[in-house]
């Protein structure tokens, strides 16, 4: 999912501000310790409004011809499909507030990181639920990448859904020898002006969060709370090295992708000779849409990529929760997520911890076709690190914009 842009501070908390009197669209408590069977009961034949990310084919794919039709199938449910992330997210539930709406137009969506940071500030999520879907018990929730999201333990307000790490793009007949650190990105951009850049959206601040974390010393350099003197210090480093080299930049620097999908375009054509992403880089799809080369590769950082996990929640006005759980449990299903891990199609990997899986499903994971191109997960698990406390991407984003865009 990769894939959600800054909320300003200032409307932020103007949100947290807003009157305490707020008002649950139903009772709807006694679903947190209701039995699933209940739960199911009312789930069948509500319509759920499922918010998310819409800027890949294949989890549209997934989405649409997959799963719409199968909790339909299964469960009566119609799943509604609007598209919007964190931004979008965390303004409709602000606009909501504000109104004192009772029952909202969402009423699930997918998210990670400052948006469940944000959320949580207003109180615009329900839960926890997590405990009550039958499939969690096959997740692992002793896996930190997992248990904890931007440092944030998830405490049942959101449901693992993927989990994947960040990865660097290159073509290995171009780039024999791809730069690992900063002082290689340095020689390299200098050595190939005009063939790297950093986009303007998620993907690029998490590279700058990696490259924060090298600044800083150490993979676990920025783990633990937000530390202000810490940030300045780190980030006054990387605005310095951005803005020293940023003449070798793509377009010299004068302008920086908004999307990751511009700079994949970019990286197609040739015009780039680096690209990065998340889903260790999502290059299977792309090489076998005929979008990068075939000897695309894909790596991670030396001092470390970020890894982590995207989530599903329920926005607290949801005036269909029980369908919102139903929908939430069979995407955690053994069958479900064995579609998404489907290297042809959304190439996603599993939440499902093997060992919690009955041995049909086990085995059926195990003999799946592999990726052919991109990395697998276990290949960077060495140099996997966790993401930062919510308030590093967010001041990245005002800062980048301040000290590299308008400088």
């Amino acid at each position: 999912m990769r894939k959600i842009n800054y909320i300003l501070v200032g409307l932020l908390l103007g949100a947290i501000l807003l009157s305490c009197g707020e008002k649950a669209s139903k009772n709807d408590e006694r679903l947190k310790t209701a039995t699933w069977e209940s739960i199911a009961s009312e789930a069948r034949g509500t319509t759920v409004n499922f918010m998310m990310w819409q800027g890949s084919t294949a989890i549209n794919d997934y989405i649409n011809n997959y799963v719409v039709p199968t909790v339909k199938e299964k469960y009566d449910i119609d799943l509604q499909i609007s598209g919007g992330q964190g931004p979008e997210i965390v303004q409709l539930v602000m606009g909501e507030k504000q109104a004192d709406r009772e029952e909202g137009q969402v009423d699930m969506v997918w998210i990670n990181g400052e948006t469940f940071f944000q959320l949580r500030k207003i109180n615009g999520l329900w839960g926890p639920f997590v405990e009550q879907l039958p499939n969690s018990a096959l997740i692992n929730f002793e896996d930190r990448f997992i248990s904890t999201d931007f440092q944030q333990p998830i405490n049942g307000m959101e449901a693992p859904w993927s989990i994947n790490q960040f990865a660097i793009v290159y073509d290995y007949k171009k780039v024999p020898n791809p730069p690992k650190s900063i002082p290689e990105l340095e020689n390299f951009i200098k050595e190939h002006p005009g063939t790297f850049t950093i986009s303007n959206d998620f993907t690029g601040m998490t590279l700058l969060k990696s490259l924060l974390a090298e600044l800083g010393g150490s993979p676990n350099a920025l783990n633990g709370p937000f530390d202000e003197k810490k940030y300045k210090e780190l980030s006054e480093k990387l605005w310095k090295f951005i803005n020293d080299n940023k003449r070798y930049f793509w377009k010299e620097g004068r302008t920086f992708p908004k999307e990751q999908s511009k700079m994949n375009q970019l990286y197609a054509n040739g015009e780039l000779l680096i690209a990065y992403g998340f889903s260790e880089g999502g290059i299977e799809d792309k090489v076998l849409n005929g979008l990068y080369p075939k000897t695309t590769k894909g790596y991670a950082w030396e001092n470390g990529t970020i890894r982590n996990s995207n989530y599903l929640g329920i926005l607290y006005n949801s005036p269909q929760k029980a369908g919102a759980m139903q929908v939430i449990n069979f995407l955690l299903s053994p069958e479900a997520q064995f579609k998404k891990a489907d290297a042809n199609g959304m190439d996603s990997n599993t939440v499902l911890a093997m060992d919690k899986l009955e041995l049909e499903w086990k085995d059926k994971f195990l003999e799946a076709r592999k990726r052919q191109y991109g990395p697998i997960l276990e290949e960077l698990e060495a140099n996997a690190i966790a993401e930062p406390a919510p308030e590093y991407m967010i001041r990245l984003y005002e800062d980048f914009r301040k000290k590299v865009i308008e400088n």
